[in-house]
């Protein structure tokens, strides 16, 4: 039983150094095109079929990509991609 609570302080200990310190250390705007990048990746995977269909599927979308995956969402893709579109436009811009 003392083993136990032991190890759980020990737990406890590190799990809470990790919540009060932060390991990266990233301005906003960069942060923001961090999301951007990663939403673009997703909308590009959830839209491939219908707006995207004629590219392959396992293409790897960067930073660069992001205005395209914006393009193609708006001018192929329903309301919610369009709603996805500027959204991601917008949190690229910051």
């Amino acid at each position: 039983m003392k083993a136990r609570s032991a190890v759980s302080r020990y737990l406890a200990s590190i799990g809470r150094k990790g919540g009060l310190r932060s390991r990266r250390m990233l301005d906003a705007s960069t942060a923001r095109r961090m999301v951007a990048l990663r939403e673009a990746r997703r909308a590009y995977r959830a839209y491939r079929d219908t707006c995207f269909w004629s590219y392959r599927p396992d293409v790897e979308i960067g930073a660069a990509d992001i205005s395209w995956v914006v393009e193609g969402l708006k001018k192929e893709g329903d309301r919610h991609a369009y709603t996805w579109a500027r959204r991601i436009a917008l949190a690229a811009e910051g």
